[in-house]
């Protein structure tokens, strides 16, 4: 299955399952930050990033070069609110 296949099957599971006027509120606000230009300040695929340190979910500082010591390393950012 390509990525854009599963996206389309997540996006399709996520209607079926989220209130009709949640998701029109979920999906404004995407529209709203596409439209701000955000999307132009932010690294893109492949971007290099500046050092960093950041908790894990234990609370334990991780550090990007003690990540890249062991190679490729892929950071995933959600937005939300916990």
């Amino acid at each position: 299955m390509s990525l854009k296949d599963k996206l389309d099957q997540i996006r399709a599971g996520a209607a079926s399952r989220i209130p009709a006027a949640t998701l029109a509120t979920m999906s404004a606000a995407t529209r709203q930050l596409r439209a701000s230009g955000i999307l132009d300040t932010v690294p893109g695929v492949g971007a290099s990033l500046p050092p960093f340190a950041l908790p894990n979910s234990r609370g334990d500082i991780v550090r990007s070069s003690q990540l890249l010591d062991r190679g490729a390393v892929v950071l995933t950012v959600f937005r939300g609110h916990w």
